[in-house]
Formats: structure tokens, C-alpha cells, sequence
């Protein structure tokens, strides 16, 4: 049964839209924690187009779930990690010109820089995730730079059309597998929905599941309270829960 860890960063985009006070990011993660959340997530980017240091800094006080901060590996944002100490630093990929995170972190890329960042906030007893696409080299790399956690890109998985989409699935859970037997705790997030999380939940090794854009999506029409106990209902019971047009039209 896979945690949940909801990631607030559409609250945020919406705050700053109109750049107010509300909605209040950290109110969401409280409440969110209240529904049976496992855990926080939040992406403050180095242009701070959403998330804001303060929102960081109230939620490593008042939250008392896992704090998982998404960052780039760069020195400002490790020495931000190392100032609010999270409970996981994630570190991906930052473009300023996407809309999104589109892919996972390439670790060939920069290993001297991410090594460093890895070796410093270990050094602080901050857990490291990286955030990667479901490849096995890049799986191995995660593994001897010492992170402890990989949290694997399921975009592929989740934009995938029907007929491509268990040829997906295969490769997440080949993925998953091949990161456990290398000692690495595994994570899995990026495009999950009501409609297409069960089977990823399903992925014995598969311990946390991050997700936002849908949870947020579900909490406009019905709460936020409600939006992640329905989340929670599919993926710890996977096996369970009723049909999902069945669980909106009863409000479970």
C-alpha cells in the first residue's frame, strides 16, 4: 500500500496568478494531512513561479507529515534545503521555459554536480530522491551516487495511448523492480489521475505515490478533504474500491 503525498504547487500557481494571499498553499497542506495525506510535496523553482520560500518555511513548522521538497541541484537550492530541512530533497529537472516538469532528471549528465549536492545534504541527514525516467541506466547511476529513493517518471505511462499503455506499464514495473534489488527505496509520480493510478499503486515496490494536478483538479468541484480520501481509497485498496464513475457518483 503506497503512501500519498500530494504535491501543492497548483494552489500556489493559482495564488500567484493574481499575486494575493490566497489560496493559502500551507491551509491546503493541513487539510490534506487531516484526509489521511502521508506527506507534503512541493516544488519551490529557482525563478519562483509558484511556490515561495515562505511557503516552505510554514510548512516545515506546522506540517506533520513528510516534507518532500522538489528542487534543482544547484548550490542556492541546496543551501535552501539545507536551511528548512526537509524530510526528502527530490532533486529534478528545471527549465524556465515549461509549463511543467516534462522528463526526468538526466543523471549522466552532471554527475559531479549532483554528487556534490547528494554528498551535502546527506551530510545534513536529508534523504535524497532523484527523479528519473524509468531507464535502467539511469537507475544504476541513481545508485552510485547514493540517493536513497528514485521516484520514477510515470508521464510516459499516464499520456500513453490505450493500445501503448500496458507496454508502458511493463516498463514502470520492470523500472521499480530493478530499483529495489539495487537497495533504493521507490517513489512514482507525474501525470497519475483517478483513472489511471490503480495499476501503478498495484507495483509491490512501489512505496509513495506524488501527485497534484488531479487531486486539485477533483478538489475545485468537491473539496479538498474529499479529493484525497477518494486518491487514498484507490491506492490502498487498489483491490477493493469500486469502479471509479461508481466512487465519484456515491461521494466515497
Amino acid at each position: 500500500m503506497p503512501r500519498l503525498g500530494l504535491n501543492i504547487d497548483h494552489i500556489a500557481t493559482l495564488r500567484q496568478a493574481r499575486r494575493t494571499f490566497e489560496p493559502e498553499p500551507v491551509a491546503a497542506a493541513l487539510i490534506a494531512e487531516m484526509a489521511g495525506a502521508h506527506g507534503i510535496t512541493l516544488h519551490v523553482r529557482e525563478d519562483r513561479r509558484h511556490v515561495q520560500e515562505r511557503d516552505l518555511e510554514l510548512c516545515s513548522r506546522l506540517c506533520r507529515t513528510r516534507i518532500n521538497l522538489e528542487m534543482a541541484a544547484t548550490v542556492a537550492m541546496t543551501a535552501l534545503a539545507l536551511k528548512y530541512h526537509p524530510d526528502v530533497a527530490t532533486l529534478v529537472p528545471e527549465r524556465r521555459e515549461e509549463v511543467t516538469t516534462e522528463g526526468g532528471l538526466n543523471l549522466t549528465g552532471k554527475v559531479e554536480q549532483i554528487g556534490k549536492c547528494v554528498d551535502e545534504l546527506h551530510k545534513a541527514d536529508i534523504k535524497i530522491s532523484a527523479f528519473i525516467d524509468p531507464d535502467s541506466e539511469q537507475i544504476k547511476v541513481a545508485g552510485s551516487l547514493g540517493f536513497d529513493t528514485v521516484e520514477l517518471h510515470t508521464g510516459a505511462y499516464a499520456n500513453s495511448e490505450p493500445a501503448k499503455r500496458q507496454s508502458e506499464l511493463d516498463k514502470l514495473s520492470s523500472a521499480a523492480f530493478l530499483a529495489a534489488s539495487l537497495g533504493l527505496a521507490v517513489a512514482a509520480g507525474h501525470g497519475l489521475t483517478y483513472y489511471n493510478v490503480k495499476p501503478v499503486a498495484t507495483i509491490g515496490v512501489v512505496e509513495e505515490l506524488n501527485i497534484g494536478h488531479s487531486i486539485m483538479a477533483r478538489a475545485i468541484l468537491v473539496g479538498l478533504n474529499r479529493a484525497v480520501r477518494e486518491m487514498l481509497a484507490l491506492i490502498t485498496l487498489p483491490n477493493d474500491t469500486p469502479d471509479i464513475t461508481q466512487m465519484f457518483r456515491t461521494g466515497m
